[in-house]
């Protein structure tokens, strides 16, 4: 029983030593963030079906190194990411400009997943509600023909 307890006690250290181990890891291993995004959703708000609209998301190398921007895909096919493909030099910044076409009728929101530095993400967001638009032009508005008459 003895040897048991000395066993049980030696495998609780070995553990208590891991854990204690595994917190106690040096700050420096931790990436230094290398992108920053002026906003990182937008909302389009209301917007007429089967009018396109467009939003430009701005980021910024952070970084020392120049920052390339490996990747971006939109959520589904109705939102357009478009990015330029060369380095981003420390302290400068690009655009991401991002379509949605509106052809569907009610809110929505769409994800864009940024890939960068081989691995890295950022998430951005655009959302808003589209309105459906008559299917017939205004009637013509016989009130201002009487009133060009008035004269």
């Amino acid at each position: 029983m003895n040897t048991m307890r000395k066993a049980l006690l030696s495998i609780s250290l070995v553990v208590l030593a891991l854990t204690a181990g595994a917190q106690l890891k040096p700050v420096s291993d931790a990436k230094p963030e290398t992108i920053q995004l002026k906003e990182s959703s937008f909302d389009f708000g209301r917007i007429p079906q089967g009018k396109p609209v467009t939003h430009i998301f701005k980021v910024t190398n952070t970084g020392a190194a120049p920052l390339v921007l490996d990747d971006v895909q939109a959520s589904c096919g109705c939102t357009t990411p478009e990015w330029s493909k060369e380095p981003i030099a420390p302290g400068a910044t690009a655009e991401i400009k991002v379509g949605y076409n509106s052809a569907t009728e009610g809110p929505f929101e769409k994800s864009i997943t940024v890939l960068y530095q081989k691995g890295q993400m950022k998430m951005i967001t655009i959302r808003g509600a589209v309105w459906k638009t008559p299917d017939q032009p205004a009637p013509k508005n016989q009130s201002i023909a009487l009133l060009k008459n008035v004269n």
